[in-house]
């Protein structure tokens, strides 16, 4: 049999099945991350052999040896479910399986002065980021998988697709970036301009609307908001592109961001999402429109910023505060 005609393994058909269900590609490679490792702690003996007391054995040895979190041990046991489930197509028994207790932990927010002296410190690219994180409620990647058809600056507002749970949604385009934004889209559209004359200008394209559409690739609303600046380049086809910078760029600057501003909390580039919903709050939004400016499915989700305001729970004032 040549290696062309090959049956797929396990973790090819594993990666297969995940994607055919539109896993996130993060997911999918985390994922098949935990097989692997499931596979090496048990001598690589094939899933089939094995079941609920080797997923248990596993699950143990990351909580007691590696003493993982609880959203870790649960992270595991959901790639090895999905495994047995849908790829196997086993039920485990899991009544010696425990899923670990997850602490629900109030998000770090914060406040107004300590937002505006954090941006301070940012410049270029990572600034804008942030700017959107803040003032548009967006998770890292989200901003990140911006493409310029997204902005709508007449009406004020952006639009998020695929997003966690692979759930479209609109939310503000802040007023204090439009013309930053549009300044920096200029410079965009002059790189993928040169692009173009080079030859390449393509992007990726999600799912199947590159066969379906197969000059989208090359056209300016279908581009990166923020790209990288280097091409990528694919050996086999030769084909260039440009893909959205990493997220690393946006941590590494936060990070050293917040170390230069003085700010003592454990900020990162997520705080800055929770300090959105949390000031929008503080001002008198009602908690339902936040709610949908986030995505969350469930109102539960966007409650928990009602314990970190600034006035108090409920706005209960201390007795302290009467005296």
């Amino acid at each position: 049999m040549t290696s062309s005609s090959r049956p797929p393994g396990l973790i090819q058909r594993y990666r297969e099945e995940l994607q055919v269900r539109h896993y996130a590609r993060r997911t999918v490679n985390t994922y098949e991350q935990w097989l692997r490792r499931f596979l090496r702690f048990h001598a690589m003996r094939h899933p089939r052999e094995m079941g609920s007391t080797e997923v248990k054995a596993f699950l143990t040895h990351l909580a007691v040896e590696l003493q993982v979190s609880a959203s870790t041990q649960n992270q595991a046991l959901a790639a090895l479910l999905f495994l047995y489930r849908e790829l196997l197509e086993r039920d485990l028994e899991l009544e010696g399986v425990v899923r670990a207790r997850t602490r629900r932990r109030l998000p770090v927010v914060l406040s107004e002065a300590e937002v505006r002296a954090v941006r301070a410190k940012l410049a270029g690219e990572p600034a804008l980021v942030v700017g959107l994180l803040y003032g548009s409620g967006l998770r890292l990647m989200e901003a990140l998988r911006l493409r310029v058809k997204e902005l709508d600056f007449e009406r004020r507002e952006l639009t998020v697709r695929d997003g966690k749970g692979g759930k479209d949604r609109r939310t503000l385009l802040p007023q204090s970036l439009a013309a930053e934004l549009q300044e920096h889209l200029l410079k965009v559209r002059r790189l993928h301009q040169a692009d173009l004359a080079a030859g390449w200008g393509r992007v990726l394209m999600p799912y199947a609307l590159a066969r379906k559409y197969p000059n989208a690739e090359r056209e300016w609303a279908w581009q990166w908001v923020f790209p990288q600046q280097n091409r990528w380049h694919d050996r086999a086809s030769g084909a260039q592109g440009r893909h959205h910078i990493d997220p690393s760029v946006v941590q590494k600057a936060v990070k050293r961001a917040v170390t230069e501003s003085g700010v003592t909390k454990a900020a990162s580039c997520h705080t800055f999402r929770h300090s959105f919903a949390t000031h929008l709050l503080e001002r008198g939004q009602d908690i339902r429109t936040i709610q949908e400016l986030m995505g969350h499915q469930d109102v539960s989700t966007t409650m928990i910023y009602t314990h970190v305001l600034n006035r108090g729970p409920l706005g209960v004032l201390s007795p302290a505060d009467l005296v």
